[in-house]
């Protein structure tokens, strides 16, 4: 089967690889522990060296702090603890002199209870222009002391928060599909449109690429708001993701980044299922992108892997749009640790997590190998790519962090049942002998760091033939030298069941599912994941670029 993807080479987004910088736990420049724009900048070069094209950041805004950033106070504003807005403009000025593209977070769907726009809301009382900028409802009940409907937040617990009137007595509801201290703001309002508008408009005037939406498909609710059970109803009738009323919304942003010059982005996070769903958010007069979190959740099958991958490059390919592949991010399970589990104790974007009290933590060096071979794979794909910070290194999911260090408001909105995703937002480690393996140089650190950092450091591999770095340096090079991004990809037949084979522009991809080794093809080999980490006779090479050979399991090789 072939599916060929068409060129837009004026176009940078088609093709990008993108890789995820979280501040809080990229660097820190002055010593607390949290990672700061400034320290964001000062690692600016070593981003560009990985081979990357653009770089996007999770919110650095004012914020309540109550859920790593995304609860925002002042959307115009750098929160005092990541810096200044001269700080950002410090970092976007790197961003550009090194090359790179920048991408910023937006999180449209709610603030944080303590932006001001909500504590108008709450003074101006019911019935107020205020509170129309949220979804604030009376209740069920005699005295409304029931919730408005039955849905339940993403963290866990009621979508629902009862407000206290100033008198002491208790009021209306107001909606929060996340925390409590997120509100959801009511896109039918036009005021809020606008404000939003405005919003672009400051961080597009400032010189942004582009914006990661949060929550794209949740703007627009389920008409009338009624009750709805999981399980029972449709998941695609979902009566807050994946609405079609948000879809005028997006329009109405591409509009306005179309009106800058450039090629201005929008990439949706957007948890919609299926596929075919959605693409729609990625039409020509809506978002450029959208997260394939479908892809994210394959566990380690050569079945799964082929399957998604044709549902994605038909989905997306419909409406011309490329398709998007991501693997970790700040929300779930590292993929080098997820891609080792053997059960359903983890899956993508549950919040589950893993823990100290967890059974099912894998093997650290199965881990690295099936996620470089993973990596491996999905850069030699058409179309973009998102990568996130430290998994150049290989790190993988930190379990063993004590419930008195835990921030996530999901183990708190489930009394610990779920750990939530701190694991995955542990500060990176830069030098193997320094403080906080070189996040700062006071050894201080928001979350806890576990040994295992100082042999996964960046000193520890940079330079190292066979690193994990090194490895994604060699694939992202090799990558825009085939222009694998703008190619189309054709499944290789008659292989064993447990080798999953393509050929894109040239390059052969061949991954090893199973337990056996498998004889490479004649061929060249210009990227092996497994070099450095097994002995074979190519191994004695200066490089991993050698004749024919074994793919070993769980390890990807690429050939021309």
């Amino acid at each position: 089967m072939t599916t060929p993807t068409t060129p837009h080479n004026d176009e940078w987004w088609r093709s990008a690889v993108i890789y995820q910088v979280y501040p809080r736990s990229f660097g820190d420049a002055n010593g607390d522990g949290i990672g700061d724009l400034p320290g964001i900048t000062a690692r600016m070069e070593q981003i560009a060296r990985l081979g990357v094209d653009a770089v996007w950041l999770s919110p650095f805004y004012k914020s309540s702090h109550k859920d790593g950033g995304y609860d925002v106070s002042d959307f115009c504003d750098v929160d005092p603890i990541h810096g200044t807005l001269a700080d950002f403009d410090a970092l976007a000025a790197e961003v550009k002199r090194v090359g790179l593209k920048l991408i910023v977070d937006i999180v449209p769907n709610h603030s944080s209870t303590e932006h001001v726009w909500f504590q108008e809301a709450l003074a101006a009382g019911p019935g107020s222009a205020e509170r129309a900028r949220y979804i604030f409802r009376d209740g069920k009940g005699d005295n409304g002391e029931l919730p408005p409907n039955n849905w339940l937040s993403v963290f866990g617990g009621p979508a629902w928060t009862r407000v206290i009137g100033p008198d002491g007595a208790p009021e209306q509801w107001y909606m929060n599909i996340f925390d409590s201290s997120q509100p959801d703001f009511d896109w039918t309002n036009e005021w809020v449109q606008e404000q939003f508008d405005d919003i672009l408009r400051f961080w597009l005037d400032r010189g942004v690429d582009g914006f990661r939406v949060d929550v794209a498909a949740g703007l627009a609710k389920k008409a009338g708001l009624p009750d709805w059970t999981d399980g029972v109803d449709d998941p695609a009738d979902h009566p807050f993701f994946g609405d079609p009323g948000s879809h005028e919304y997006w329009r109405r942003w591409r509009a306005i980044t179309d009106s800058y010059p450039g090629e201005r982005i929008l990439c949706a996070e957007a948890g919609v299922d299926p596929l075919s769903k959605l693409a729609l958010w990625v039409r020509p007069d809506e978002m450029h992108q959208a997260f394939n979190f479908p892809y994210a959740g394959v566990k380690w099958d050569p079945k799964g892997i082929r399957a998604i991958i044709d549902e994605s490059l038909e989905a997306f390919g419909s409406v011309g749009a490329p398709s998007t592949w991501v693997q970790s991010n700040h929300d779930q399970v590292r993929h080098t640790t997820r891609l080792a589990m053997n059960d359903d104790e983890t899956r993508t974007g549950d919040l589950s997590g893993l823990g100290p009290r967890s059974t099912n933590v894998p093997d650290l060096a199965l881990s690295i190998r099936r996620g470089r071979a993973s990596t491996a794979l999905m850069l030699g794909l058409p179309g973009s790519a998102y990568l996130y910070q430290g998994e150049e290194l290989g790190l993988p999911e930190v379990h063993e962090i004590p419930d008195s260090f835990r921030q996530d408001p999901t183990f708190f909105r489930t009394a610990g049942e779920r750990y939530g995703r701190d694991g995955c937002r542990v500060p990176i480690p830069w030098k193997a002998d320094a403080p906080a393996y070189g996040f700062n140089t006071t050894g201080e650190s928001w979350l806890p760091q576990p040994s295992v950092f100082r042999e996964l450091a960046y000193d520890q591999q940079d330079g190292v033939s066979g690193s994990t770095l090194e490895m994604y340096r060699a694939a992202l090079r090799l990558r825009h030298e085939h222009n694998l991004g703008h190619g189309s990809l054709t499944w290789i037949d008659g292989l064993p069941d447990h080798i999953v084979g393509y050929e894109n522009n040239g390059v052969r991809s061949y991954t090893n599912y199973g337990t056996e080794p498998f004889e490479i093809p004649a061929g060249r080999v210009i990227l092996d994941s497994g070099y450095g980490i097994h002995a074979t006779a190519a191994d004695s090479h200066d490089s991993a670029e050698y004749g024919d050979g074994i793919l070993l399991p769980d390890e990807t090789v690429w050939v021309v």
